[in-house]
């Protein structure tokens, strides 16, 4: 080949690309998804709908930059050869394009190929037959005869953008095999023989498309399949910024506006809805000059395209006009005629899923080719010149459904058939709402959802702010009056058919959102909000709860569904649950049966569910087991809440073989499940292999010593486990010593809890000798176990040599004075323990003034625990004297510590110099009125604290006074509790005012 036909190539891409080569770095197209195939939502469903349902998050997806997208993935794969390329329209498929071939073009990127041969499917179309030699052609023109056989010996990538726009659907089951380069064929067989591998064997082929028109591939033809990610919150700021450069006020108000109406956010991640979106907002805002309230700002779909055509319309006359025009100067009767047959054009064109057109169909639809070079039109309908013909097309789909929408409404009012039809050869349909019925029964029928956005428009037409932002134009004043009301009523009907709510009965909920009528959701949104579901949920209510799942702010964290959901209204749901990524299913009465329906939709490919809590149902053995299922193929569970049910050993073992498969889930919980030591074995055999679940949970399951051993030996060996839960599980004695073996090995535990264990000193040797090599623990949780002065001794010294626990809870043991001296004074070494929590353990004034001393050195701990021990004033005023040196405790709890006046005084005192503690409970003492002074006075210097509990403290009206007064000037308290103080309803008023008057967040509880 002439060497010279590369440059010269690389040259005619870089015009191919256009004047503007400044395509970004752009890092969502620089790294798109890698992903296996397409789901459910993405085959059947509109492009708005696979938004929305997903909330415009992106799939748990690994990632793969476009520099790398041709190479394989490891050593041992070869380079894709097929690779498709998807994404919803107007998310940038053809800018991904034409950035990857001016880089190539440039020498910047896919070096590995010495030919890049672009193409479109509008160009495609311009042919009814090709041959493989002839479509090479067309990629590079410049190429001669003999050149072109060396196109097959030299890498080549065959791009063809935009399958969605192909005029003819491909047919793999019926094609015509053909493996002659010169032959020519039909152009839809020609592509099918290339992607088979009948023809260009050698070429790489990449095609970009939406979802829908990318399912007419079989998954076994394509070798890779990615995806491009749509916008985040960062990015649609930086669009925002762009778009309003010289406002950035405009843009803040703007998107505020944008994030409280959660579905148009989600939209915004599609590039060219952000822009139609941000638009539209920032003209209404504009034009009033920022003064219009919030609620009259555009909120639904129909408003933002009403507003944006208005704007559309509005420049054109702005530029022939010097004053801002009104609408009928601008509005004439050509106009009105060319919306009407743009409209024509659109609503037939999207029925039969057409949206590329060619001078025929606007000779066809009455479409003035002269009027489209100038005016409104030309912002409506784009341009664009092919060798053979010239091609139209909207800027965005939503165009097309928006204006067939217009038309189709226009048309209802005075069409005697059905509009469907458009030869008009039909079964009589008279009157508005006859037609408005057919048009979403069709969209009830269409299997791909293409004509759901289309209806919401029609539904939005009747809504009193389009028509006010379109009358005297497209609409006529006030018309929609006569309809909205029986429309309303016709689609709450078609919701109140008791059947699976769907992505369509969805849609259905989002017409009435255009139609402003939110009565239903309102309702249902207040009961989800109340957690007042149960007995509720009709067909209809169902239905708007789905909706509500996707657009409620109280959906947006966690969807609950707690103590609401029967079998039936669940298996109704089901469709839409798989979408909310916090799902909360707790005490529903579940048995087995509603877990394989689960497990169904957790199996799915469309899964979006990373928490899931099925606690406090009756889900037994047989139910854990289809939940194991598809534990075996999901990918985006992270999270397993099967607290309180019965699964058993048996459901266990079931759980456990499928952690030994998946490498997702984080965490499991599996808390009163009856699993015993045979159960706790299986999970303990995962654990060996597993190294991705970071929390179990087995507190109260009859784990008992055996079980503790076989969970030790998987310690041994798993490196992945940071939290394991076996409170309550008699492990006894040697069930600790089997676990402090495991410690010594294992160093990536961060916490234990081994609360109630029947654990003794013999026990907790063994744990703190472990304690002593191991590097990894942080918070060990010893509650409610028999650990007595011995204990504490051994305790004691694992803290000088451990520089790692921060956390050690030992509440409810029989460590009494002399073992928290012991440990107090190994405190003195310590730095790094920052939580000790000592509750009931019969200590008195000497531990109070052992831990006094050691607090006086230690600059580790944060927070110290002493409720319901008998410390008294003496133990208190020994505590406060370390509190005037201490800068480090920010929080000490002395509930029903026995302290009374002379204590609060010593508290008070050291109060007036500490800056450090910020959380002080003294609930159930006695300090009485003189405590409350004292407590007033420090209270009036002291700016650290932040909760203040003197909850049942004797203060009286006159302490409460006290205190508030020291706070009627400027506090830092965010919490104070002054409840079982005999204050009284009008003096805690008082009081209460008092406190807020300088912070108003501050919570006073009386």
């Amino acid at each position: 080949m002439d060497e010279r036909m590369v440059p010269k190539h690389m040259e005619t891409l870089q015009t191919w690309c256009g004047a503007s080569t400044d395509l970004g770095p752009l890092e969502r197209l620089t790294n798109l998804l890698l992903v296996e195939g397409l789901t459910d939502l993405q085959q059947k469903q509109h492009d708005f709908v696979q938004i929305e349902a997903t909330k415009g998050t992106a799939h748990m997806s690994k990632k793969i930059s476009l520099e790398k997208l041709f190479l394989p993935l490891s050593r041992f794969s070869i380079p894709p050869r097929i690779l498709v390329t998807v994404g919803i329209a107007g998310i940038g498929k053809s800018t991904l394009v034409k950035l990857f071939v001016h880089t190539w073009a440039k020498g910047e990127m896919g070096t590995d190929f010495e030919f890049v041969l672009p193409l479109t499917f509008r160009e495609l179309n311009s042919y009814d037959r090709l041959s493989a030699e002839r479509l090479i052609r067309l990629g590079s023109p410049h190429l001669t005869e003999s050149s072109f056989l060396s196109v097959g010996t030299r890498r080549t990538l065959l791009i063809l953008d935009g399958l969605d726009e192909f005029k003819t659907p491909l047919d793999f089951s019926d094609t015509i095999i053909c493996m002659d380069l010169q032959k020519e064929i039909q152009v839809d067989y020609l592509i099918t023989n290339i992607i088979r591998g009948n023809l260009l064997q050698e070429v790489n082929v990449w095609i970009t498309s939406r979802p829908t028109a990318a399912s007419q591939i079989p998954g076994g033809l394509v070798d890779r399949m990615t995806e491009i990610q749509g916008f985040g919150d960062a990015e649609i700021k930086v669009f925002l910024d762009r778009l309003f450069v010289e406002n950035q006020n405009l843009s803040d108000s703007v998107r505020d506006h944008l994030k409280v109406n959660r579905s148009l956010y989600a939209l915004c991640a599609v590039p060219s809805f952000c822009h139609i979106c941000g638009s539209s907002v920032g003209h209404v805002l504009k034009s009033t000059d920022g003064s219009l309230e919030a609620s009259a700002l555009p909120k639904t779909l129909s408003e933002i395209y009403s507003h944006y055509f208005k704007m559309v319309l509005f420049s054109d006359g702005q530029a022939k006009q010097k004053d801002a025009p009104r609408i009928e100067q601008v509005v004439n009767n050509n106009s009105k005629k060319m919306m009407n047959c743009l409209g024509r054009l659109a609503f037939y064109s999207l029925i039969k899923r057409k949206y590329v057109f060619y001078e025929q169909d606007m000779k066809t639809y009455g479409i003035d080719l002269s009027s489209l070079h100038i005016g409104l039109c030309n912002r409506l309908l784009l341009k664009e010149e092919t060798p053979l013909s010239s091609v139209y097309y909207f800027p965005h789909l939503t165009f097309q459904e928006f204006l067939a929408a217009t038309y189709y409404y226009a048309s209802a009012k005075r069409a005697l058939f059905d509009l469907f039809v458009e030869s008009g050869m039909s079964w009589p349909k008279l009157g508005f709402l006859n037609h408005f019925k057919n048009a979403i029964l069709r969209s009830l029928q269409s299997e791909d959802g293409h004509l759901d956005v289309f209806v919401r428009f029609l539904a939005g037409l009747l809504s009193p702010q389009v028509n006010k932002a379109l009358s005297d134009w497209l609409l006529v004043r006030d018309e929609h009056h006569s309809y909205r009301s029986q429309v309303v009523g016709m689609l709450q009907n078609l919701l109140s058919v008791d059947r699976a709510v769907s992505c369509k009965t969805v849609n259905l909920m989002r017409c009435l959102h255009e139609l402003q009528q939110a009565d239903v959701a309102a309702h249902v949104e207040e009961a989800l909000k109340n957690e007042s579901l149960a007995g509720m949920l009709t067909p209809l209510n169902c239905s708007a709860l789905a909706y509500l799942l996707q657009t409620s702010e109280i959906c947006r964290e966690e969807a609950n569904l707690s103590s609401c959901l029967s079998h039936h209204t669940f298996q109704s749901l089901l469709s839409q649950l798989l979408y909310c990524s916090n799902l909360r299913l707790d005490n529903n009465q579940f048995k087995d049966s509603a877990m394989d329906l689960l497990g169904s939709v957790l199996s799915g490919k469309d899964c979006q569910i990373q928490k899931i809590s099925l606690a406090e149902n009756q889900i037994g053995n047989k139910g854990a087991k289809a939940l194991a299922r598809s534990l075996m193929v999901n990918r985006s569970l992270l999270a397993l809440d099967l607290r309180s049910n019965s699964i058993g050993p048996q459901g266990a073992k079931a759980l456990a073989d499928s952690l030994k498969i998946n490498q997702y889930l984080l965490s499991l919980n599996l808390q009163c499940n009856a699993i015993k030591e045979d159960g706790t074995k299986s999970l303990a055999e995962a654990l060996i292999n597993n190294h991705t679940l970071m929390t179990l949970h087995l507190q109260k399951n009859c784990v008992g010593p055996q079980g503790s051993k076989k969970l030790a030996e998987a310690l041994k060996k798993n490196g992945g486990l940071k939290e394991l839960i076996l409170s309550g599980n008699c492990i006894g004695d040697a069930g600790a010593a089997a676990l402090a073996e495991g410690l010594k090995v294992n160093q990536t535990l961060f916490t234990l809890d081994l609360q109630s264990n029947s654990i003794s000193d013999v026990g907790v040797t063994a744990l703190t000798r472990a304690l002593c090599s191991n590097r990894g623990l942080i918070s060990l949780n010893l509650r409610e176990n028999s650990v007595s002065k011995e204990g504490a001794c051994e305790i004691a010294r694992a803290l000088r040599e451990n520089s790692t626990l921060r956390n050690l809870d030992l509440t409810a043991n029989l460590l009494h004075d002399q073992g928290v001296q012991a440990i107090a004074l190994a405190l003195k070494e310590n730095q790094t323990l920052a939580s000790l929590h000592l509750q009931w353990n019969f200590l008195q004034s000497k531990a109070a003034e052992a831990l006094s001393q050691a607090l006086q050195v230690n600059k580790s701990l944060a927070t110290l625990d002493l409720q319901e021990n008998a410390i008294g004033d003496e133990g208190l005023t020994a505590l406060a004297s370390a509190l005037k040196v201490n800068s480090t405790l920010t929080a000490l709890y002395l509930q029903v510590v026995m302290v009374g006046e002379r204590g609060a005084r010593a508290l008070a005192e050291a109060l007036v110099t500490n800056q450090s503690l910020a959380t002080l409970d003294l609930r159930g003492n006695a300090i009485g009125l003189a405590g409350a002074k004292a407590m007033a006075n420090a209270l009036k210097v002291n700016c650290a604290l932040r909760r203040v509990n003197l909850q049942e403290n004797s203060l009286g009206v006159d302490g409460g006074i006290c205190l508030a007064t020291a706070l009627s000037r400027s506090h830092g308290l965010t919490y104070i509790n002054l409840q079982g103080n005999q204050i009284g309803e009008s003096g805690a008023k008082v009081i209460a005012d008092t406190i807020r008057a300088n912070a108003p967040e501050c919570i006073v509880e009386m």
